[in-house]
């Protein structure tokens, strides 16, 4: 509406200052809100740096148990833990994975006595760290992914996980059927109280590529065929759907960049909490972006993550989720 020439409504009026800004914010980041992926090698003595994500590295159990404590102190969420095994300990089975003493194992019994009282201890659940072939699952004769016999092995990997202190896992295989599977191992064993994180619409994206040097990926092939095609919607959604049908007491869209449409249709549709993934590619590109001073690097990353809130998600998975509770709290 205007009065004579000029407007009587005038939304400009709620931007005026940094602090009508701050306070009219639809959006906010809470620390609380953000898990730290983390990676953990057994065959290094020192913190190893990822050409692909500068700042990020593959820890020792020495600076792992460092990296959860600061995680902690800034008030984080939760760590999520990735095991990188020698590479002469993978074999087609992955049985590395549900070795006790194997790396992932072994390392979330450490950070579950170092921090377990103040941040959600988390798992990655996939064999394609362990398995010599890179895959997410067991192979059958013609060189396909076994789905069913991918799942005893999920199940089995479960029960570990949790007996090592793991609060809560994230099923990343993207299986039919692996919520109810590993759900039903966990209750089976006395791990009633263990949550379930389903990657319920992971897609086979091009922006895990800076991931598989994280994690000394030897995958031959592609995903294809588990991971779900970028160019559908609707089925994502029927993924998280059948999740949280199955038992899953939070489900996650990855990537979360390239789709937040779908991240806005799950956070509607489903009645359990919504996480999303802000994967190693979107985290390279803002940093080689703001590297070469194309972008202000800190102003990116911030509303990067600030739209991924907007679109639905409750919690982010971001490399930078230390950086960024040290940045909200002024430290």
């Amino acid at each position: 509406m205007t009065s004579g020439s000029f407007p009587e409504i005038r939304p400009r009026r709620l931007r005026r200052t940094p602090a009508m800004r701050r306070l009219v914010a639809e959006t906010r980041i809470d620390a609380a809100q953000l898990i730290l992926p983390l990676f953990v090698r057994d065959d290094i003595v020192e913190p190893l740096p990822l050409q692909s994500m500068p700042g990020v590295v593959q820890h020792t159990f020495d600076s792992l148990r460092a990296a959860v404590v600061e995680a902690a102190e800034v008030g984080l969420g939760g760590v999520m833990l990735f095991g990188v095994p020698a590479d002469d300990v993978k074999d087609a089975a992955g049985t590395a994975a549900t070795d006790p003493d194997g790396v992932l194992n072994a390392a979330t019994r450490v950070v579950a006595a170092e921090v377990g009282d103040a941040l959600v201890v988390q798992t990655d659940l996939c064999l394609d760290e362990f398995t010599d072939h890179g895959h997410c699952g067991v192979l059958a004769p013609d060189g396909s992914v076994d789905n069913d016999a991918t799942l005893v092995r999920y199940r089995d990997m479960a029960v570990e996980q949790a007996r090592a202190g793991s609060q809560l896992l994230g099923l990343s295989g993207m299986m039919d059927g692996q919520v109810a599977a590993v759900r039903a191992a966990l209750d089976a064993d006395g791990f009633q109280d263990v949550a379930l994180l389903a990657y319920a619409a992971k897609y086979a994206s091009a922006f895990y590529g800076p991931f598989r040097e994280a994690v000394g990926s030897t995958l031959r092939g592609d995903r294809k065929t588990y991971q779900l095609d970028p160019a559908n919607r609707r089925e994502g959604l029927r993924e998280a759907v059948l999740d949280v049908e199955e038992g899953a007491d939070i489900v996650m869209v990855k990537p979360a960049m390239s789709y937040l449409d779908l991240l806005a249709d799950v956070s509607a549709t489903v009645p359990v909490p919504v996480w999303a993934y802000q994967v190693s590619g979107e985290y390279a590109m803002i940093e080689a972006a703001g590297a070469n001073g194309w972008i202000d690097r800190d102003r990116a990353v911030l509303e990067s993550v600030l739209g991924i809130r907007r679109a639905g998600a409750e919690a982010v998975l971001t490399y930078w989720a230390t950086e960024l509770a040290r940045t909200l709290k002024g430290l």
